[in-house]
């Protein structure tokens, strides 16, 4: 079992799964719904070419973050 890392410190092209999600904010809320939630399968796509923001694919679709958003999510790389 891998430790957990931030999100935003995944390679591009690596999966993990979200181990652990901030409980409070409207920006976590807003991204919860969009189907990010601890045991769920992320895969990092690409980031932007000053590194912010990032876009990962999750349930089969993408969705884009800001890294200072991503740093809050813990999650073990799989491969």
């Amino acid at each position: 079992m891998a430790t957990p890392v931030a999100l935003s410190a995944l390679a591009v092209g690596a999966s993990a799964i979200i181990k652990e999600f901030p409980k409070s904010g409207t920006a976590f809320l807003r991204l919860r719904e969009m189907g990010m939630s601890p045991g769920t399968r992320i895969t990092l796509v690409r980031t932007a070419p000053l590194g912010d923001p990032i876009e990962i694919k999750v349930r089969g679709y993408s969705l884009t973050l800001r890294k200072t958003e991503a740093e809050h999510v813990l999650v073990e790389p799989v491969s």
